[in-house]
């Protein structure tokens, strides 16, 4: 199967979208499929087409930004050729190129699947509402044109404005979830680096430093969790440094941040590759993901400290609560209330034998191949109505 992948922003770039992507793209390579991936070069230093794990990687040329989107004028006509040369288009939402893409499959008889990650919730000025409301115009026109319609959880389709529209063309796929197996020494020789064995217990967050991530709810619970645990450790990998359009939440949380860095209360990591991240949640008591509106769908981390036999608490959001439901590995908090997350973490941190799950099955769950096993069926349906 000739499989087009298409979204805005690929590998290098680290978010939960990209990861998923990949991990989905690279499954289908080591199942005998043919993937191209379609992006843009965010990043003029980035090459305009490589291989990477067996993915063909084209990336079209960006010619101006607009927030957090870029405008790529050639995008349209790489589309066109490439949907052409293809037997289904997976397309990954946001994206605001997405219904041209839909229309270039419907007309050349080509299944087009959306996968759809989260809403979009950009900060209220005049110039973003503007944004969301043509993001919005762009994710519903792609919902008309596409066949089917992917997301995470029912849960959150749910809860979503945007899915329920389409409802009668939706199936939930869980994501795909992989680390590597870390080492006794990595995870050792990370503990020793950032003074672990001194500080206990350890909060962990995995996230951009961002506004819809919830940072400054972790920040106001430091204090109740501290008076129990005076020790307590924060390491927050991500980036955390000129994320794009959150200039101004960073320079509002930064001056407490720092307090407790001085303290030794927090340590940002900036981004780990993966085998970094997978000496990273060894070395937690528990993560946190204290996220606050539905930008954040599910929370992959949430999945990968699982793996690594940390609970999670995460806001009460629909999506993000479902892992923790699901698995019982942790407490679900109220969306954006500190005192909330703290109670939570407390609790997690001081009974934390109540929160152990089946990780083989957990692991099993969310095998990149089960879930590129998933996607081939829905394709293979798909075209079999197309012809």
């Amino acid at each position: 199967m000739k499989i087009l992948t298409v979204l805005t922003y690929y590998r290098p770039h680290t978010s939960g979208l990209t990861i998923y992507a990949e991990r989905l793209a690279r499954a289908f390579v080591k199942r005998g499929h043919q993937v191209t991936v379609m992006t843009t070069q965010y990043d003029p230093s980035l090459p305009l087409e490589e291989i990477m794990d067996g993915v063909k990687v084209i990336r079209i040329p960006v010619a101006a930004r607009v927030s957090k989107g870029v405008i790529a004028p050639t995008f349209g006509f790489v589309a066109t050729k490439l949907v052409a040369q293809h037997d289904v288009v997976q397309l990954h939402l946001p994206q605001f190129d997405a219904p041209g893409v839909a229309l270039r499959a419907r007309l050349f008889g080509k299944p087009a699947v959306l996968t759809y990650h989260c809403d979009l919730f950009l900060t209220r000025t005049w110039f973003n509402r503007f944004v969301n409301f043509v993001v919005d115009f762009q994710n519903n026109m792609a919902g008309r044109l596409a066949n089917h319609i992917v997301t995470y959880t029912q849960d959150y389709a749910d809860n979503s404005p945007y899915l329920s529209r389409y409802a009668s063309k939706l199936t939930p796929i869980l994501p795909p979830v992989e680390l590597p197996v870390p080492t006794p020494q990595a995870v050792s020789a990370f503990a020793r680096e950032h003074h672990i064995d001194e500080r206990k217990p350890v909060i962990g967050m995995a996230a951009r430093l961002a506004a819809e991530k919830g940072v400054e709810v972790l920040l106001d619970a430091l204090p109740i969790i501290l008076k129990k645990y005076p020790k307590a450790q924060v390491l927050f990998a991500g980036t955390y440094q000129n994320v794009m359009g959150e200039q101004a939440y960073s320079d509002r949380l930064m001056p407490r941040i720092h307090e407790y860095e001085q303290q030794g209360h927090w340590t940002f990591l900036g981004n780990l590759d993966p085998i970094q991240m997978a000496a990273f949640y060894p070395n937690l008591d528990v993560l946190t993901v204290p996220s606050l509106n539905s930008t954040e769908a599910f929370g992959l981390v949430q999945i990968e400290a699982m793996m690594n036999k940390v609970p999670s608490v995460p806001s009460g959001l629909p999506g993000v609560r479902r892992p923790v439901q699901m698995h019982g590995m942790g407490v679900v908090s109220q969306i954006g209330d500190s005192a909330s997350l703290a109670e939570s973490i407390l609790g997690v941190l001081d009974e934390p034998q109540k929160y152990q799950g089946d990780i083989a099955a957990i692991k099993k769950a969310y095998d990149p191949d089960s879930i590129a096993q998933e996607y081939e069926k829905l394709f293979e349906r798909l075209m079999k109505r197309s012809k």
